[in-house]
């Protein structure tokens, strides 16, 4: 279980391959909320359950299935 009070607003979000998801709003309970800014957000947050999570290191939250999965995963709030 990943401790959640490492995920720090701003920190980067990438998948297992490398590839960029997102960026850290902030937590909403076992969410990380995505600002909606980054270019795949298209003006919308997304949220990403802490379950996704392999591990918070360098700087980033790296998940533990690819950024597409990730993605297709995703839920939204309006």
């Amino acid at each position: 279980m990943i401790d959640a009070g490492l995920i720090q607003e701003h920190m980067p979000v990438v998948g297992s391959d490398g590839h960029r998801v997102g960026t850290v709003d902030h937590l909403d309970g076992q969410r990380i909320k995505l600002t909606r800014t980054d270019p795949a957000a298209h003006g919308v947050h997304h949220f990403i359950h802490v379950d996704s999570i392999d591990a918070v290191e360098n700087g980033e939250v790296r998940l533990n299935r690819t950024a597409a999965q990730a993605q297709d995963e995703w839920g939204t709030a309006e």
